[in-house]
């Protein structure tokens, strides 16, 4: 009997071309998504506040009576066509988190001017 050996040989990558197995190519995902998380904390901490003061705008205490809305309170010291903003700059200024207000409550408002 006559033995022949095979010899294989393995082809050469072209270029010198990496391939990366499944857990190769996870590692790539994980250190990519852990460079974007630490880049987007860098940024975030950007700031665009000035060291100046901005001039605090005046305000008045209204108590809430019956049938009041919040809506009507800020329609009376907003400029036409500016309610909707007034009543998040109302919302804001008192801390609120709705726009339901009761009876007999004392909110800082914007004053008219």
């Amino acid at each position: 009997m006559t033995s022949i050996a095979t010899h294989a040989t393995i082809p050469a990558s072209p270029l010198g071309q990496v391939r990366l197995t499944r857990r190769g190519r996870v590692v790539v995902v994980l250190a990519a998504l852990v460079l974007a998380l630490v880049v987007g904390i860098a940024l975030s901490g950007v700031s665009s506040a000035s060291e100046e003061a901005g001039a605090a705008r005046a305000t008045e205490v209204v108590v809430v009576n019956e049938g009041d809305t919040l809506w009507g309170i800020a329609a009376e010291v907003a400029e036409d066509g500016e309610v909707r903003s007034m009543i998040t700059e109302i919302r804001e200024l008192n801390d609120l988190d709705s726009s339901v207000v009761t009876l007999g409550q004392k909110i800082h408002v914007p004053v008219a001017g």
